[in-house]
């Protein structure tokens, strides 16, 4: 099967699905009929400056949050000020960044809580609420009353990225649960966060859009300029266009499509050709992650506007591998 981490990033998902017509008075303050959990005072209000002012907190840097553990921002001191944690956080085993966790409340209703450091905040210029340690706060509530809620620190603009929290709590305040995640997350974010150590030679603080030439790219998508669609992933151009995501996984294998590909690298790198358009990937192992997962390079070429026997989509995308190969850190 194909890996495809746009699948994966619940947070741009469940932000459109939550788009709608409600009011910020959704969730823009407490709920006392619906809050289960024991009220604190969240830093919610802010001034323009912060709310719609150019974010320049070096703490939230993108080469700063590329090595950050998301799970301390859900673990159980951070989830305890909810209720009761239900088990360890859990990592996601696909992504660098991501990790959910479950609490109960006092009484009884499960807290479902995701966070994604760095990603896409959609709905940012219409559903900012105010600031959280200077950073500026948006809310997106679930449409038509649901029981959940995405609040996010955003920690850049253009394109618009956060540290975002996913809450489902049916018969309670989910915005407000997000709320308060938040504002320990960037205190957090100020205070010597825990950082991964992987070692030499890690993807994990690659910035993906510094890893093909211009003008390897530009034989390929004329005039692509790299956009940041992660802390992990960037694309250039629209149609045709060419995406580079770098995530832990399982190591890629023949078989399901996937053929033997040469792209100079010790390890060998596999391309599957798609089945719609013209479209192609080609994924290698870098380097060992932990346990059974490794650290797994992709690239991803598709052009709907072509037929692939005339467009040759895996030459092309071996051969921007090639290039690719050879920027990376040695594992």
């Amino acid at each position: 099967m194909v890996h495809d981490l746009r699948f994966g990033r619940f947070l741009k998902l469940s932000a459109l699905v939550a788009a709608g017509a409600f009011a910020l008075s959704a969730c823009g303050g407490p709920n006392l009929g619906k809050e289960n959990f024991a009220r604190t005072t969240v830093p919610a209000a802010g001034d323009s400056a912060a709310t719609s002012g150019p974010i320049t907190d070096p703490a939230v840097a993108p080469a700063v949050l590329r090595d950050l553990m998301p799970c301390q921002f859900v673990d159980k001191t951070a989830m305890s000020p909810l209720g009761t944690p239900q088990g360890e956080a859990k990592p996601s085993s696909t992504q660098f960044d991501t990790c959910v966790a479950k609490a109960n409340d006092p009484g009884g209703k499960e807290i479902r809580a995701s966070v994604d450091v760095g990603g896409i905040v959609t709905f940012a210029s219409d559903k900012t609420t105010g600031a959280v340690g200077g950073l500026p706060q948006v809310e997106v509530p679930d449409l038509g009353g649901g029981s959940g809620c995405v609040v996010s620190a955003l920690t850049a603009r253009n394109p618009t990225f956060g540290v975002s929290f996913r809450i489902d709590y049916t018969g309670g305040d989910a915005c407000a649960a997000g709320r308060k995640l938040v504002a320990t997350a960037v205190e957090k974010l100020h205070n010597n966060p825990q950082k991964y150590t992987p070692g030499p030679g890690t993807l994990l603080a690659v910035d993906p859009c510094t890893v093909l030439d211009t003008a390897a790219v530009d034989g390929v998508v004329k005039g692509g300029k790299p956009r940041a669609s992660g802390l992990h992933s960037c694309e250039w151009g629209l149609i045709p266009s060419v995406r580079v995501t770098m995530f832990p996984g399982i190591a890629p294998s023949e078989g399901d499509g996937w053929l033997k590909a040469d792209v100079g690298t010790p390890s060998q790198a596999y391309a599957k050709q798609g089945s719609t358009g013209s479209s192609c990937q080609v994924k290698w192992q870098h380097r060992q992650w932990k346990e059974d997962r490794v650290e797994v390079v992709q690239l991803e070429y598709t052009n709907s506007d072509a037929q692939p026997d005339k467009d040759d989509p895996c030459g092309k995308t071996v051969g921007l591998a090639k290039q690719l190969a050879g920027k990376l850190p040695k594992a």
